[in-house]
């Protein structure tokens, strides 16, 4: 008969610790992602065309951000807590593409307005809910997304076809 060296089972949990430990402790140290500054986005003026059912016409305008690099799109209005009605956010999309949002971190309501390659307001999304991971989808091809304070499309009588208008910004 010959003689085994006794192994004594030890517990798992402490080896266990010991390799997250190590892992965490090599891993590259990682930022944390902090929000832009609203103010280093480029800002327009947008105007709103809405034709009313007696072919009266009514013009709105509104100081708008203009989320023109993928960084600023990702960002959008997040973390911003308070919208005055005259500003919103302008998010090209070129070339026209169907367009998915959603309200991660946007701790306020959102009016949605989905404009089509001709300047026309395709879909109204209104009042999105805060903090919503929920996707809400342009359905269609556009070429912008417009996103007001919540309640303004149906305060301003906005409607599908409405035309939209906006010059790019000069680069900084």
């Amino acid at each position: 008969m010959s003689e085994r060296p006794l192994r004594i089972p030890l517990p798992a949990a402490p080896w266990l610790a010991i390799a997250a430990w190590l892992a965490a402790a090599t891993a590259p140290a990682q930022e944390p992602h902090r929000p832009l500054d609203l103010a280093s986005f480029p800002r327009t003026t947008l105007e709103i065309s809405h034709h009313g059912a007696g072919h009266d016409a009514h013009l709105y305008r509104f100081e708008v951000w203009v989320a023109d690099t993928p960084e600023r799109a990702e960002q959008g209005l997040m973390f911003v807590s308070d919208l005055p009605e005259s500003q919103g956010m302008v998010f090209p999309v070129d070339p026209p593409n169907v367009e998915n949002m959603w309200m991660k971190n946007t701790y306020i309501e959102l009016d949605m307005l989905f404009v089509d390659a001709a300047g026309r307001v395709s879909k109204i999304i209104e009042r999105a809910a805060p903090m919503s991971l929920s996707t809400l989808s342009s359905d269609t091809k556009v070429a912008a997304v417009v996103e007001l304070r919540g309640g303004a499309a149906a305060k301003l009588g906005l409607h599908i076809g409405d035309t939209v208008h906006w010059k790019a910004p000069a680069p900084h």
